[in-house]
């Protein structure tokens, strides 16, 4: 696995303990800043990461947490889609181990 993969992988454990200790995770404070969204395709059957916020015909459920990290955790494992782990990256821009070369 690449450094980008694995520093998103990192990071979502790092978010994962944040959700157990009763904080925000980073990728979900993101979210409610607008810089992604993580939603479910129309046919329900999988999810889809956009970059800034979406507006969206109908309301929609928000995807709880373990989903998120379940999908997002398969993408990295899988390293097909350099930008979209770059988006998922620059969320957590504000750590020590970020690389400016990762921002899409």
């Amino acid at each position: 696995m690449d450094d980008l993969s694995n520093f998103v992988l990192a990071r979502l454990a790092d978010d994962e303990r944040r959700l157990e200790a009763g904080e925000l995770p980073h990728l979900d404070e993101a979210e409610r800043r607008g810089r992604l969204r993580i939603m479910r395709t129309d046919d329900h059957q999988g999810l889809l990461l956009v970059a800034g916020p979406v507006q969206t015909q109908e309301e929609r459920v928000p995807v709880p947490f373990a989903e998120k990290a379940s999908f997002l955790r398969a993408e990295a494992r899988r390293q097909h889609d350099k930008a979209m782990l770059g988006l998922v990256a620059s969320v957590y821009d504000a750590h020590p181990d970020w690389r400016d070369d990762w921002r899409p």
